[in-house]
């Protein structure tokens, strides 16, 4: 590893470990679940397995491969979803950041099997549409970043919903992917309490390419 690169990973390391306090504060992980990780080239930095929150450093975060193993022997165990995380860079290169989350109201939807409906504008500015879901595939191997990359393949949405498990972001950066993460919880906490009193409309397809778009390339300061 050059200077450079080590400089990269080190700038990434404070990166990933200050986003999973993102996590935290959005109240959309619980005890030591859910993960972070960045990109850089063909390595990743992601968060450790089983570490409570409030522990992590820096120093803590774990670089590994592509295929989710550290690149070093004396690193902390990566997440059981590394193998998830590396899938999905390897298959889908302008992904820069993937996060994964078990938040509540999100995951009642996974639960069910059932993506959440674009009914709201905020929806079709973030997502594109609907929120998909995604087969269920056991944690542990790369069985779960197939689904994923298959699932948004033709979406525009930057979350899916993976049966009966929780919720993985995707985004240019990590920060991007985290964003994601807090907008579809968002997005699944409204539409499910709007859908307590009654059946649900979605946006027409026409609004729906209209919101996106300028939420694409007008909102904000450009």
């Amino acid at each position: 590893m050059t200077t450079a690169e080590g400089a990269e990973i080190g700038a990434l390391r404070e990166r990933v470990c200050r986003l999973h306090g993102e996590l935290v504060r959005y109240g959309l992980v619980a005890w030591t679940s859910g993960n972070v990780s960045a990109r850089c080239g063909n390595l990743m930095v992601i968060k450790p397995s089983g570490v409570a929150y409030e522990e992590l450093t820096p120093e803590s975060m774990v670089v590994c491969d592509l295929e989710g193993k550290p690149v070093t022997s004396r690193s902390l165990k990566p997440s059981s979803d590394a193998a998830t995380h590396g899938y999905i860079y390897r298959h889908l290169p302008e992904v820069g950041g993937v996060v994964h989350t078990h938040s509540a109201y999100a995951t009642a939807w996974a639960a069910r099997g059932e993506p959440i409906p674009c009914v709201i504008t905020a929806m079709a500015d973030e997502f594109g549409g609907d929120i998909p879901v995604g087969p269920f595939a056991p944690v542990g191997d790369d069985q779960i970043g197939r689904g994923v990359v298959e699932t948004l393949a033709g979406h525009r949405s930057p979350a899916v919903l993976m049966a009966s498990h929780g919720v993985f972001t995707i985004g240019g950066t990590a920060r991007e992917a985290v964003k994601a993460a807090v907008m579809c919880e968002d997005a699944a906490r409204t539409v499910h309490l709007a859908r307590a009193y009654g059946e649900l409309a979605r946006l027409p397809a026409d609004q729906v390419d209209a919101l996106h778009a300028r939420y694409t390339n007008q909102y904000g300061q450009r």
